[in-house]
């Protein structure tokens, strides 16, 4: 189990519409120091989604491999198709130094959780199931059925927020982008990041 590294962990977890994409793509084009991780899914891209570029669009088999060769940091079902975080990417970008962020289920940030305690978790909400509703809507991808079926799925994933270390609402996107690259500084600037981080500078102060 890892938990001391000099990279910081960022999971971000969020029903479907709530915006949780746009947020994280926009803070990477704002902070250089944050690096996507892209996870493995069974699902079929979507618009114009590219293979290794939102997700490693892969078929059941394959994710079975990759389960049993426990490749996986952590898996999840979720609204019909499989979700998988790889292990080894995750461990050698943090133990670089880097800032990785994961866009997963809140059932594979609560995994995370368990294996590297330093790890944020950042649960993105909605204003309001309306509000919800109609984004999903908007979107223009989902049947009305898949749309019922992603609305019954929110009110469970939402209950789970409080696991969560920090939360954001987001009705404004521009405050709520605020508010994640200020989650993410702070996180940079606390005593024990610092540590990890910037441990030359600890030593040569004479600081544990």
């Amino acid at each position: 189990m890892m938990t001391t590294y000099p990279g910081n962990l960022f999971v971000v977890a969020a029903p479907s519409g709530a915006g949780k994409s746009s947020l994280v793509k926009a803070l990477m084009e704002l902070d250089a120091g944050v690096e996507h991780s892209v996870s493995h899914t069974t699902r079929a891209p979507r618009g114009q989604e590219f293979h290794g570029r939102e997700y490693f669009f892969i078929s059941n088999q394959e994710f079975d491999r990759m389960i049993s060769e426990q490749a996986f940091l952590e898996w999840a079902h979720v609204h019909g198709n499989r979700y998988g975080t790889s292990r080894a990417t995750i461990e050698e970008r943090i133990a670089k130094g880097m800032d990785v962020i994961l866009e997963i289920d809140f059932q594979g940030a609560v995994q995370i959780k368990k294996i590297f305690a330093n790890a944020v978790l950042i649960f993105i909400l909605p204003p309001s199931m309306d509000e919800l509703r109609s984004r999903l809507q908007r979107r223009g991808e989902d049947s009305p059925e898949v749309i019922e079926l992603r609305l019954e799925n929110s009110a469970k994933e939402m209950a789970q927020a409080h696991e969560f270390d920090f939360v954001i609402i987001n009705q404004l996107f521009d405050k709520a982008l605020f508010d994640l690259k200020a989650i993410v500084h702070a996180q940079r600037l606390k005593y024990a990041s610092q540590r990890r981080s910037r441990s030359d500078i600890f030593q040569a102060l004479n600081l544990t």
